[in-house]
Parts: structure tokens; sequence; C-alpha cells
């Protein structure tokens, strides 16, 4: 999981803060799992939390094999400089199975976050 701070897309005068994040998902069990929908939960530096939930990642619903990876970008908008996000994807097996896979915790950090030490 990598993050980073899109200075282009972003107008901190706006509050306006854009991040990308590339995130590798990988098989590491012995059997085809398909992505069917993914869950974040996006915190922004006051703590306030919004849930985004679709269908695949990207508009797309991979299928990985044993040992195959698939790797995307997207992007988050946020009204502060600095954040959170966390979630999880819906996996599903070839006899139907559904299974959550973790998304850990990753910071969205951008140079316009004030920091003090006390």
């Amino acid at each position: 999981m990598q993050s980073r701070f899109v200075e282009e897309e972003s107008s901190p005068n706006e509050s306006r803060y854009f991040f990308a994040y590339t995130v590798e998902i990988v098989n590491n069990g012995s059997e085809q799992v398909q992505l069917r929908s993914r869950h974040w939960r996006i915190i922004d530096g006051h703590g306030a939390c919004q849930e985004v939930r679709g269908t695949g990642v990207v508009g797309k619903q991979p299928v990985l094999e044993p040992g195959e990876s698939f790797c995307y970008t997207s992007g988050c908008p946020l009204n502060t400089p600095d954040g959170l996000m966390a979630g999880s994807y819906t996996m599903a097996t070839v006899a139907g199975e559904s299974f959550e896979a973790e998304i850990p915790a990753f910071s969205l950090d951008s140079p316009h976050v004030r920091r003090s030490l006390h």
C-alpha cells in the first residue's frame, strides 16, 4: 500500500486535498478468487468518517489464481491536509463462498499539515 499527496489536483486555499493510493492485491491462497466489492472507511484530520462501498475496484472485478496479483491506483479527496483510510475487499471462491480481506489502515499526509509538539 502506497499513498501520495497530489499537489496538482489539490487546492489548500479551498480546503481541497487530493491523495492517490496504490494497492497490490495478492492471492496467497490455494484456490482461485474474485474480488467482488470494496468497503473503505476514510477518516479526515478532524476525525470525520465517510464510508465508501462499491462493486469491484477501478471498474474491475479481477479474478486471481493462486500466487497472482492485481495492482491498481485510485484517489481520495479530503477537506483536511491529512487523514487515514482502512477497509476490506469482499472476495469469492469458485464455489461461491465469500470472505473479507482486510486492508490495514494507512495514512494520507500532505506537506500542508501543521503539527505542534507539546
